[in-house]
């Protein structure tokens, strides 16, 4: 599938052109003859003679924008200025930084927010611990920890590459649950060391986000952190998208009038996300699912299963699979109601959806590059979602995670149950209206504005009634209210 233009790989060039009339309108059609879109003109200077021209344009990928610049300069009188690439430039400096909540005017303020002052408070904590919650920034801050090893489709890529997706991760927490979170790259893949490393810093924290950490390792870190520690842990890369999955699938599976606990899901992929995804529909009521990895069907008797070396996927095979089906992922897909694939790209064709029951539902999520091309999946499914932004159905985990810590903040919740999760997928599912769902539209916008606080009440409520919580739920007006959007 080729890539499209779009805003990730925007640019603005600065151009020096010519006042004649058709000075601009050559521009713009040397820029769509060559595949990019116009999205932005602006004047900046002008003159009898010559103009100054900013002109924006999405393009599909760095290679795409040059390409682009070089034949604007064919434009008769042209001069190309700076070219500015408009995604490292909102990156400039860093997305993050940290502001005081009270003034620091004159001595008394100081004597108040620090020493003596301070003094006093420091000692009401060390006689009671919980009023950390109440007296600092302990009761609104989560943790984004990573250690590099898989970063979005980058892979291992270091704590120091991974930075910008952990500030962006926390930049995401504040516009859309009003939640303080901090980006912690450790220097270490050791398992032990990353534990250990998280217990020291946890303290100043009410919640721990675990994001790109490679599996197996992230099962034991999550588990052993979630057991030794009285906050919240969460590995977004498997809850998060097993939460919005199960949204989705909820309002796909409502489209086409089948019911989860009837249908035969195929699943292409056994890692962190994967095996997330189907716990958590398996405690949600799926019965029949099939689960695929590289090496093909997972089933009790394969290899890697019997020898033990793979305790994931002997997991897999001991609760999946109960035809005890062999063979490729192709051959499994035929007459299956659902495929769901969180593996790689360009692994199945159109034909292949072909062989799948009527009204089949295909969620292809690898990124940027799905399983299949979406446009051809479509020409046989009847839902199609992918992880994209420029396709309909968009599975993104920034639909959740906000929510589902502001509910676990305002509720003072010390653990995350299968209770919660399944709440929060149900919440966000219903906030597509009966009268909205069709086939393009089963997961609600980003940036709709009901999103984050409905999740974050309704993980507030699960919380409590599973024994998680330790105060009752706060009003969702806790959660910062999105800007309106027309979509």
């Amino acid at each position: 599938m080729a890539a499209l233009p779009s805003a990730a790989n925007s640019v603005t060039v600065r151009l020096i052109v010519p006042a004649r009339a058709t000075a601009v309108s050559e521009l713009t059609s040397v820029v769509e003859q060559a595949g990019g879109v116009v999205t932005g003109l602006d004047v900046t200077a002008s003159g009898h003679e010559r103009i100054r021209v900013d002109v924006t344009l999405m393009t599909r990928d760095p290679g795409h924008a040059d390409e682009i610049v070089e034949r604007m300069r064919t434009v008769e009188g042209v001069e190309i200025g700076k070219v500015s690439d408009r995604t490292f430039l909102m990156h400039l400096g860093g997305k993050l930084s940290i502001e005081s909540k009270v003034p620091i005017r004159n001595r008394d303020d100081l004597s108040l927010i620090y020493t003596p002052g301070v003094a006093r408070v420091c000692l009401a904590i060390a006689a009671n611990p919980e009023d950390a919650r109440r007296l600092t920034i302990k009761r609104n801050t989560v943790a984004v920890v990573t250690d590099g090893t898989a970063v979005l489709g980058l892979g291992d890529i270091g704590p120091l590459a991974a930075l910008p997706v952990m500030e962006g991760k926390a930049a995401l927490f504040k516009r859309f649950a009003d939640i303080d979170a901090f980006p912690i790259c450790l220097d270490t893949t050791d398992t032990e060391e990353i534990i250990t490393a998280v217990k020291a810093i946890s303290p100043v924290f009410a919640g721990i986000n675990l994001e790109d950490i490679s599996a197996p390792r992230c099962f034991e870190i999550e588990a052993r952190l979630r057991e030794e520690l009285d906050i919240p842990v969460f590995h977004d890369d498997q809850h998060g998208t097993a939460i919005v999955c199960l949204a989705a699938m909820r309002n796909a599976l409502a489209v086409v009038g089948k019911r989860l606990e009837d249908v035969t899901l195929v699943m292409s992929g056994a890692g962190a996300a994967g095996t997330a995804i189907l716990k958590l529909l398996l405690y949600a009521g799926l019965r029949n699912v099939v689960v695929a990895d590289y090496y093909g069907v997972i089933h009790k008797d394969r290899e890697d299963v019997v020898s033990g070396d793979h305790p994931n996927q002997a997991w897999i095979a001991e609760n999946t699979n109960p035809q005890g089906l062999s063979g490729t992922l192709v051959e499994a897909l035929a007459g299956a109601d659902v495929f769901l694939g969180v593996s790689a790209p360009n692994i199945l064709t159109g034909d292949d959806i072909a062989t799948m029951a009527d009204d089949a539902v295909v969620f292809a999520m690898a990124n940027p590059t799905p399983e299949v091309d979406p446009i051809e999946a479509a020409k046989h499914a009847a839902v199609v979602a992918t992880g994209r932004s420029d396709f309909s159905n968009q599975i993104n985990n920034v639909l959740v995670f906000p929510g589902v810590f502001r509910g676990l903040l305002d509720s003072g919740s010390k653990v995350l149950t299968p209770e919660v999760l399944l709440a929060a997928a149900d919440a966000l599912a219903a906030v597509v209206k009966e009268e909205e769902r069709n086939a393009t539209y089963i997961i609600p916008s980003v940036f709709h504005p009901d999103v984050a606080g409905v999740v974050a009440a309704a993980v507030s409520k699960a919380a409590l009634a599973a024994g998680a919580a330790t105060a009752e739920p706060k009003p969702s007006a806790s959660v910062a209210e999105p800007a309106p959007t027309t979509a």
